[in-house]
């Protein structure tokens, strides 16, 4: 491998300091060298390696997305644009605690078609695998940016309990213990739930909290996404603290948000229970994508008793006329749990994908848009697209509020997480403009942040969570994971009419010193693998 030098670049280092001008010599896939104002000192510099001029742009560590949907893209799209494009060379998968990894075949296929909407079936994918290990291993061959995983609490629940709603035996929960160690043990960084999601759902504050003490064990971390963003969602925050505190893990709250009405302008109150814990000594990070509309599947609004069984019971139930109204009461008049507690207004719910091509027409569409064309009851829509589509629906919930967005994207413990559904012909634009809009909307346009913070809430902090003692900072001796961007052009191209446009002025992206985006295009370089956890 060649050696690089990148000459008079603005380094911002990710440390939150102010930038400086220098040349950084790259060898081996680490940074060898860091020359502040070479040019200007009359400093020898390196020859004999390939030289790259950064005169106007900024070199930065690499960004770190903590919450990725890439669990099967990585292994499908050798590409992969839609995060090296924006400058991403680490993602964290296994999120919401549904995965792929550990499984038998029972499991595996209900989680294929559990998750349909977030990752596609996997028809083109051989899953080789069925344990944490053997999974990490399989990206090891090759992945377009480097990916840490999460044991998912949702498939571990699936194999040692089932689908069901009820407790965990005593035998049941030794299992899963032996189960996320095993997965912490083979190289994951920590654990996710998903609480509003089946069967994980359905575990109880001390079965999550025997886990979270193995988890603490081994120097993970606990990612839930908790109970409730809506009626309930600081009562959910705060079992999250409280249960992570008990346990005496690590708590790195997903997507953290504040959603629908009952939650507009209440983020100070989420902002003042975070920050007292931190004050009492707990151990608490957070993430947020830059925009006020969320993305999930259709069948997540259900209510959580609809899922008990798994996937086909959820058909079921949606056929039966009598467990069908019981199911659209709850939806529209009492307020789903599956929808946070609040009751859904369909004209907030837009269909951004579907499993079933020949139901593409209704993409783009809220449901009450398609309601309407087809003249019938939006309930009457969305129980025929559930079923026609075979749980496969992916929608927007534009429920969120901008002062909400802003005001935790300041919080002390902020990183960027993405939650990007790479699935359906109009995904959320946050899959591929997250990184980009942080740094030209956020950035430049609002001041929200300054160029310094919001790289290291990109890159250094993410790092630190992880455990990452050689990422997340331009350092003489770390990886050279490294994103250099034009601070005047930087921007997300993607948008919710266009969200797969591809960012602008991020033209270099590297990763262990090899060039995954040159002068604007993807290379053919595969330079990403597993990132395990660090030994504890």
């Amino acid at each position: 491998m060649q050696g690089l030098v990148i000459r008079d670049a603005d380094v911002v280092d990710g440390s939150g300091a102010d930038s400086f001008r220098a040349d950084v010599v790259i060898d081996g896939g680490r940074i060898t060298s860091i020359v502040k104002e070479a040019a200007a000192a009359g400093c020898q510099r390196p020859r004999g390696m390939r030289e790259l001029d950064a005169e106007g742009l900024v070199l930065a560590p690499g960004f770190i997305d903590m919450h990725a949907h890439s669990d099967l893209a990585l292994l499908r799209d050798p590409d992969h644009s839609a995060k090296a494009a924006q400058g991403v060379t680490l993602e964290v998968i296994g999120q919401d605690g549904l995965s792929y990894a550990p499984v038998d075949d029972r499991t595996l296929a209900e989680v294929r078609r559990a998750i349909t909407g977030w990752n596609g079936y996997g028809e083109d994918i051989d899953f080789d695998w069925r344990t944490v290990g053997a999974y990490l291993d399989r990206l090891d061959r090759g992945i377009a940016v480097n990916a840490a995983y999460l044991v998912p609490q949702g498939t571990v629940r699936a194999l040692a309990v089932g689908w069901q709603d009820r407790a965990a035996t005593p035998e049941e929960l030794d299992r899963m213990r032996q189960l996320v160690a095993e997965g912490l043990e083979q190289g994951a960084v920590g654990l996710s739930s998903g609480l509003t999601y089946p069967p994980g759902m359905y575990a109880g504050r001390a079965e999550l909290t025997e886990l979270c003490r193995v988890v603490a064990k081994y120097g993970g971390y606990y990612c839930p996404h908790h109970r409730s963003y809506g009626a309930g969602a600081l009562e959910a925050y705060a079992e999250m603290v409280a249960l992570a505190r008990e346990a005496d893990c690590p708590l790195h709250l997903t997507h953290a948000t504040m959603n629908f009405g009952v939650n507009e302008g209440r983020a100070p109150e989420l902002l003042a229970l975070l920050d007292r814990a931190l004050d009492a000594g707990a151990d608490i990070t957070l993430d947020t994508y830059p925009y006020t509309p969320g993305c999930t599947t259709l069948a997540a609004l259900l209510p959580s008793w609809v899922s008990e069984g798994g996937p086909q019971e959820i058909l079921a139930r949606l056929v039966a006329p009598a467990t069908a109204e019981r199911i659209r009461h709850e939806l529209e008049v009492t307020g789903s749990d599956g929808c946070h507690g609040v009751p859904v207004k369909w004209e907030t719910i837009e269909i951004s994908g579907v499993a079933d091509p020949t139901l593409g027409d209704l993409v783009g569409r809220t449901v009450r848009e398609a309601s309407e064309l087809r003249g019938e009851s939006p309930w009457t829509t969305a129980r025929r697209l559930l079923v026609r589509d075979r749980l496969g629906t992916t929608v927007l919930q534009h429920v969120g509020h901008e002062e909400n967005v802003r005001a935790i994207m300041r919080h002390r413990t902020h990183t960027a997480g993405s939650d990007g559904i790479l699935q359906g012909a109009r995904p959320h634009p946050r899959a591929y403009g997250t990184f980009p809009r942080y740094l030209g909307h956020y950035v430049r346009e609002l001041g929200v942040l300054t160029l310094e913070e919001c790289v290291a809430h990109l890159t250094s902090r993410p790092a630190a969570r992880l455990r990452l003692p050689d990422r997340g900072l331009v350092r003489e001796g770390h990886r050279a994971d490294l994103v250099l961007f034009d601070p005047a052009t930087v921007g997300a191209g993607a948008d919710f009419a266009e969200p797969r446009t591809p960012p602008t002025g991020i033209p270099h992206v590297l990763i262990d010193g090899r060039f995954v985006v040159e002068d604007g295009k993807r290379t053919d370089v595969l330079a990403g693998r597993a990132v395990r956890r660090t030994p504890w």
